[in-house]
């Protein structure tokens, strides 16, 4: 459960989430700045496979998303504080995601189809507020809402804390407060989470 403390901060933020369309393209790139989140990867990470995505870092990984968006697809949702974007959370069908079907770790549970939760992103300023939790709800509902049933994430489970770039997958905690719960194993760091939605 959420601290008290936590809980407070939650209310007074205020959050809403939304969706990435092409209207909030503009607050996709504030979030992510000049250099987009985590060395320029403007969220193609789990996109983009092996070279592919180290030479596309920076202005090309930007284009690529932005044609996701602009195609229609979206590709995850914004978290708004006092209508300011402060956090992201990626989320697309597994099948968007070409690096997980290649992952020994994070490979698939079972052949049901699941929705999968790759990665997020806080504001400087905003994170450890429990921000990542009600991202987590958000996706759920949003996922709900598309006619999925099982949401999935990777997130780190480990003892030490590390520092943000480090945890771009969430951590293991944040999908437990979430309703989440583990699903498998595959490494000692890396589970896989579920929530099946009823």
């Amino acid at each position: 459960m959420l601290r008290t403390e936590e809980r407070n901060l939650i209310e007074e933020l205020d959050l809403s989430f939304h969706p990435l369309t092409q209207k909030l393209w503009r607050d996709f790139e504030m979030l992510f700045g000049k250099h987009g989140a985590c060395g320029g990867c403007w969220c193609m990470h789990w996109k983009l496979r092996g070279k592919e995505f180290t030479e596309s870092a920076g202005d090309t990984a930007r284009q690529m998303q932005k044609s996701i968006v602009d195609s229609k697809t979206v590709p995850g949702l914004l978290a708004y504080s006092e209508g300011y974007p402060i956090g992201w959370i990626a989320v697309e069908p597994r099948s968007a995601y070409p690096k997980l079907a290649h992952s020994r770790t994070l490979k698939p549970v079972d052949d049901q189809e699941v929705w999968s939760i790759t990665c997020f992103f806080m504001e400087k300023k905003h994170r450890r507020k429990g921000i990542t939790v009600e991202l987590l709800k958000a996706a759920v509902d949003y996922v709900k809402a598309q006619g999925g049933k099982i949401v999935e994430g990777y997130p780190v489970d480990s003892k030490q804390d590390s520092p943000a770039p480090f945890v771009f997958t969430g951590t293991a905690s944040a999908f437990k407060h979430a309703g989440f719960e583990e699903v498998a194993r595959n490494s000692p760091t890396r589970p896989i989470f579920r929530y099946v939605i009823q």
